[in-house]
């Protein structure tokens, strides 16, 4: 049983952790830049022109800010998902909201190839603002259709299934996109659909932290909500809450922030499903007082080690970053698999 003051030990732990990989991200790349250097220009109040500084903060800054942000928001999303639809495997796919923001991007990007109008080469000169709007466009249009279906119906489970079942019709639209597409469209969309953390500027990555952050720190006036949820529904009712209007305002919360995070990085896979499972192993509770801060910290953490993980020391590219977060994020998901099974059994 973990004591009140190891929990307060590993929370006073963390920020530590994040402010290292913070700066290890700064540091560690194709270029070798020392860590003097990186102090340096995070702290001088003078500005220069070398390519140290330029590396840093127009490529490695926005970067690391975009990873810790997405990395919250994503890990914030999947904890509100699992309680509200009271399935440990819910995460930021299973309502389709992902599927919907590579729906947005396809349509952009492959729509021409499919009707011969070359609209995804034109999208290559078009800035990546273009498309974050497609892809935000994507997500919102889907999470407002499953907001509508949860008003109609009440019961989360059957929200739960039609969102999935939005997710593989949507995915059918993209694939058959795909299929009519232009090899190059069909390049362009792959790569969007890989992940990556450096497609943002200084200002985007700041917008995305300072939205992030402030709807994360709202969530936290939905402690004793969340706590009612978990015991059942007759339990919350009997608390005095309106069931009905809270799943929504964690559907909505949760939807908001995968659309900003997909929007900007592509579908970023299983940071969501698996913090909250490992802010539950290491904190030993299900309380969402200490959970919602812990996933806060964890998924900032663990985006910026999965991004420091992707760097190939000696080439320019990186890897895919949804490959490292699916090598870290699987094993995660078999484990609360396994132990549910156990659990079951015994």
């Amino acid at each position: 049983m973990l004591t009140r003051k190891n929990r307060i030990i590993i929370f006073a732990i963390l920020p530590g952790i994040i402010v290292l990989l913070f700066i290890m991200n700064l540091w560690y790349g194709s270029v070798s830049i020392g860590w003097f250097e990186v102090l340096t220009t995070l702290f001088s109040s003078t500005e220069s022109n070398t390519s140290s500084q330029i590396i840093i903060m127009q490529y490695r800054l926005p970067q690391a800010i975009t990873a810790m942000s997405v990395g919250i928001g994503l890990s914030v999303a999947g904890l509100l998902l699992q309680t509200t639809f009271s399935n440990p495997l819910a995460g930021p796919s299973v309502l389709g909201i992902s599927a919907g923001a590579s729906l947005g991007v396809a349509l952009l990007v492959l729509l021409g190839g499919a009707s011969g109008l070359q609209i995804g080469s034109l999208s290559m000169v078009l800035n990546d603002f273009t498309m974050f709007i497609a892809a935000f466009g994507g997500a919102l249009v889907v999470l407002l259709i499953i907001i509508f279906v949860s008003g109609k119906i009440g019961n989360v489970v059957t929200v739960l299934i039609i969102g999935i079942m939005i997710g593989y019709l949507v995915s059918a639209i993209v694939g058959t996109l795909q299929f009519f597409s232009s090899s190059e469209d069909l390049h362009s969309f792959v790569l969007w659909g890989l992940g990556s953390f450096s497609k943002t500027t200084v200002t985007q990555s700041i917008s995305i932290f300072s939205v992030t952050f402030l709807i994360t720190i709202g969530s936290l006036f939905f402690v004793k909500p969340l706590n009612a949820l978990l015991l059942g529904h007759r339990y919350a009712v009997s608390s005095g809450f309106n069931v009905k209007l809270m799943q929504s305002i964690f559907i909505l919360i949760a939807g908001f922030l995968i659309a900003l995070g997909t929007a900007f990085t592509g579908p970023i896979a299983f940071v969501g499903l698996a913090v909250p499972h490992i802010a539950r192993t290491i904190f030993n509770t299900s309380n969402h007082s200490i959970l919602l801060p812990a996933v806060i910290l964890i998924g900032a953490a663990l985006t910026l080690a999965c991004n420091l993980l992707s760097k190939l020391p000696g080439y320019d590219a990186s890897l895919p970053i949804n490959a490292v977060t699916s090598m870290v994020g699987a094993p995660v998901v078999i484990w609360v698999i396994i132990k549910g099974r156990r659990m079951n059994i015994g």
